[in-house]
């Protein structure tokens, strides 16, 4: 893998094997992703996108091809080292939250921190404040989830996602759930970690967020469409 790459997917097939037979749901997918970008994902249900979200953050192996995220090679690494490399390298936002609630919004920050044994304890809950400083809820630290609104309990759980510091932060649909002033507020946070340099990957079905985002790639029954001027990569030579 490029040294300069987070993401790097060389010729990646995914076939599931159904009652009514093989369902290839890549086909022979190759992306890079570069450090600091802002990347989107748009496709159908049932399109693959999916998969290949699940592909990047190691929940499912590839049938054929390499799979390189933050510099591992995850098709080498056993279910344990899998947890434990996404712990630290992947932070993902959910489209409903998944907030743990009966911990505090700082408990939930500082629960990943813990999970991974990252930053000594006594630093966890400075680091939480200041993430939750970061996303306007330093003054809801000790409120418990269910009194906030889903637009408060997104900002919390961006704020847990970047808890380790990982390298690459997903987004799966995280303004889905969301009433539209919500959502721009959310999606300018997105904006704003671009900024400082993080690297963005955001699954949206959202027409207008879309069009915001400087890099989109569309899947389509299994295949990958990238608009960003490199062209199509599926092995199969459309562009």
């Amino acid at each position: 893998m490029a040294q300069d790459t987070v993401i790097d997917l060389q010729g990646v097939n995914k076939t599931f094997h159904g009652p009514a037979g093989p369902i290839q749901a890549l086909k022979n997918v190759s992306l890079k992703v570069y450090p600091g970008e802002f990347v989107g994902v748009r496709g159908p249900s049932g399109s693959g996108k999916s998969t290949l979200i699940n592909m990047i953050t190691g929940i499912d192996r590839p049938t054929h091809g390499d799979v390189h995220v933050t510099g591992a090679r995850l098709n080498d690494l056993n279910e344990n080292q899998l947890a434990h490399w996404r712990g630290r390298n992947v932070g993902v936002i959910f489209q409903f939250f998944q907030l743990l609630p009966t911990l505090t919004v700082m408990e939930n920050v500082i629960f990943p921190m813990e999970c991974c044994r990252m930053w000594k304890p006594r630093e966890r809950p400075e680091r939480a404040m200041h993430l939750l400083d970061q996303v306007g809820l330093a003054d809801q630290a000790h409120k418990l989830p269910n009194t906030l609104s889903g637009g408060q309990q997104q900002r919390v759980a961006i704020a847990r996602a970047l808890a380790n510091d990982p390298a690459l932060v997903m987004g799966d649909e995280p303004t889905g759930n969301l009433d539209s002033k919500s959502a721009d507020k959310v999606f300018y946070l997105f904006e704003e970690l671009v900024k400082q340099g993080k690297t963005f990957m955001m699954v949206t079905h959202d027409l207008g967020l879309a069009s915001r985002i400087p890099r989109v790639v569309e899947v389509l029954d299994g295949d990958l469409f990238d608009n960003n001027g490199n062209g199509h990569n599926n092995g199969n030579g459309h562009k």
